[in-house]
């Protein structure tokens, strides 16, 4: 609760509130609240209010007072040195002064916004931001730590820091994963790959032409195998999800003694000029603490349109951007893992550009994390559509994302099977997070990976019933482009795991390693041999087929059967997932879906393509074009 909310509250209680002696952190926090109302920088009952809000949420008092807008930095910082006795660094020193030492460690220096700063008479100093960053400094040199240190804006100390360090940031921000959990070794012999795929080819093709029949026989028996897996993993899915109940979508309050954590929420943004002002409203409107949300707006160096339309907004106290130095792979997870150092909270979530969450969101988050048990480090809330009525391939994939949000994601995670994560929506435990090495920046899914990351060390997810709105890829191209990049992620992570299957087994459990192949196998195979699948429409038609030579026509239409049973599963279990108050009117259309599927196979044929040439390439989703579709639209 803020202090706005605070002033609307119809009781006295917080009138007796004031700036007393006694409380937890009373002595340091009176006094920086009186100096604040005997210079007149804020009113008595601004800061009787802030005091409370500080109490309740273990939040310095001027970090509440600046993410209410009653204080600017420039004034929290001033009357930090004056109580402190330090001098304020200058613009200057911070510009060119931060110097990137041997043997410190950059990132450490970042994440604890401190840095050496050699002033103009050649003394070495260190830069902070308030008075507790000087504690814990061991690892530091003895010749910083003896010195005088100096104030200066934590942004502005971790921004020259990380332009003084730029070179082994970037660096870091490549690698930080194990190269064993990562595919960035494919980059040290494309050669090779190329040449393995092109004999891969010429085999499949000279088998093709040589034995059709045999070929086709043995894409179709794959293709069946595998729609009997991904049926049976569907329903025993739907089965665990029905028994199980919908996610939570409130959790208990915190219990007494307990305070709302800081949460640090990362927004990779690129070429997102037009959804930047509609993103900022919408996280607005965000119900949890400002003092306790830090929301860190991730830039790409070379993109300037984003950069100057952020710079023409003003961002409230609690929002900043990060610039990432231009590297390579230009993908969102090596952004994400450069801004992973800036972050402040001990919970670190994730928001896609286009996002609309719950306003409620965050608090439900630190509330699951607060009772969940310690192997819970990453909870995944649901993914939905804002604008599902826009077209026909805007209600499919609002069908298709309730089905996997609403009950596939669920009910695989009830029957104990590790599962992959979405792209946003997600919070980890910070420190969890960073011993795992945060995200395999080459990997397109950087979120699937990750999801069996932390599985294969012991890790659990948890799927929570708060929701995100996203918007609908709805243009046919775009939508191949993005769900290709999908696949070839699938195909990305698949690989990395399965390169040494023994230790996977041993790390997942028979279970959990049964659920792995199951899901992967069944969703890449599906996806690439459906038309194998399709053929069967010719004999329930009556029409010739492939293998009618080598095969009694009473088989085939077994097949057939088979296959149209299959069909009339999935359309059942897309009604299931658009059955709820939200979705019903999507309900005709979930017929539909097999006309849906075909934009699939193309992704899949293209995935595979990129695999080969281009295994790293992220192919970027532009978003903005739903703006007028709203919730309440859908």
């Amino acid at each position: 609760m803020g202090i706005s909310e605070l002033r609307q509250l119809d009781t006295q209680s917080w009138a007796s509130a004031s700036l007393r002696e006694g409380a937890a952190n009373g002595d340091q926090l009176c006094a920086l609240g009186r100096h604040l109302v005997r210079t007149g920088t804020i009113s008595r009952s601004d800061a009787e209010l802030a005091l409370i809000v500080q109490e309740n949420c273990d939040a310095p008092i001027d970090r509440v007072l600046m993410a209410e807008g009653l204080m600017d930095e420039p004034d929290a910082l001033r009357a930090k040195a004056t109580r402190s006795g330090l001098r304020l660094a200058s613009a200057d020193e911070l510009t060119s002064g931060v110097e990137e030492l041997a043997g410190i460690d950059a990132r450490s220096m970042i994440r604890r916004g401190i840095a050496p700063l050699r002033g103009a008479d050649g003394q070495l100093r260190l830069a902070i931001d308030r008075i507790e960053a000087t504690v814990g400094l061991s690892d530091l040199p003895a010749g910083i730590r003896r010195t005088v240190p100096v104030i200066a804006p934590r942004r502005e100390i971790q921004t020259a820091m990380a332009d003084a360090a730029r070179a082994a940031l970037t660096a870091a921000a490549e690698a930080r994963p194990a190269a064993s959990e990562s595919c960035r070794t494919w980059s040290a012999s494309p050669a090779r790959r190329l040449t393995l795929a092109l004999a891969a080819i010429a085999l499949c093709i000279t088998a093709s032409v040589l034995y059709p029949t045999i070929v086709f026989s043995v894409c179709v028996g794959w293709a069946t195998l595998t729609l009997i897996i991904s049926a049976v993993l569907k329903m025993a899915s739907v089965c665990a999800r029905l028994i199980a109940g919908a996610p939570e979508a409130v959790q208990p309050p915190l219990g007494a003694g307990q305070k709302l954590p800081k949460v640090s929420i990362l927004v990779p943004l690129f070429r997102e000029t037009e959804i930047a002002h509609a993103l900022i409203t919408r996280l607005s409107r965000l119900t949890y603490p400002k003092c306790l949300l830090d929301v860190i707006l991730v830039l790409e160096e070379n993109d300037a349109t984003t950069r100057q339309t952020l710079a023409q907004i003003d961002l409230p106290a609690w929002m900043r951007a990060v610039v990432v130095p231009d590297g390579q792979p230009r993908t969102k997870p090596r952004a994400m893992n450069y801004a992973l150092d800036f972050c402040e909270g001990d919970i670190v979530g994730i928001f896609d550009a286009e996002d609309a969450p719950d306003p409620d969101q965050i608090t439900q988050i630190a509330r699951r994390f607060a009772i969940a048990p310690p192997d819970v480090v990453c909870l995944q809330g649901i993914l939905d559509y804002y604008n599902p009525r826009q077209n026909w391939l805007a209600r499919c994939f609002t069908i298709e994302y309730a089905t996997w949000f609403r009950v596939m994601l669920p009910g695989m995670a009830k029957l104990g099977f590790t599962i992959p994560l979405g792209g946003t929506t997600l919070y980890f435990r910070r420190d969890v997070l960073e011993d795992l090495g945060g995200w395999d920046a080459h990997n397109v899914t950087e979120d699937a990976d990750l999801g069996f990351r932390l599985a294969r060390h012991g890790y659990r997810t948890e799927v929570v019933g708060t929701v995100t709105g996203e918007e609908a890829n709805c243009r046919p191209w775009p939508w191949v482009k993005q769900r290709s990049r999908w696949l070839k992620g699938y195909m990305t992570t698949y690989l990395v795991h399965m390169r040494r299957p023994v230790l996977l087994y041993r790390q997942l459990g028979a279970w959990k390693f049964l659920g792995f192949q199951a899901h992967f196998v069944t969703a890449l195979s599906q996806s690439l041999l459906a038309p194998f699948l399709w053929s069967f429409w010719l004999v329930l038609l009556g029409l010739p087929h492939p293998l009618d030579p080598v095969l009694p026509r009473e088989v085939l239409v077994g097949f057939g059967r088979l296959f149209l049973t299959v069909e009339i599963l999935n359309i059942g279990l897309h009604m299931l997932g658009v059955s709820g108050r939200d979705h019903r009117h999507l309900l005709p259309w979930a017929v539909t879906m097999h006309l849906y599927t075909p934009l699939g196979t193309i992704a899949a044929i293209k995935a595979l393509y990129e695999m080969i040439v281009a295994p790293f390439y992220w192919d970027k989703t532009s978003h903005g074009h739903s703006l007028s579709h709203t919730e309440n639209t859908g």
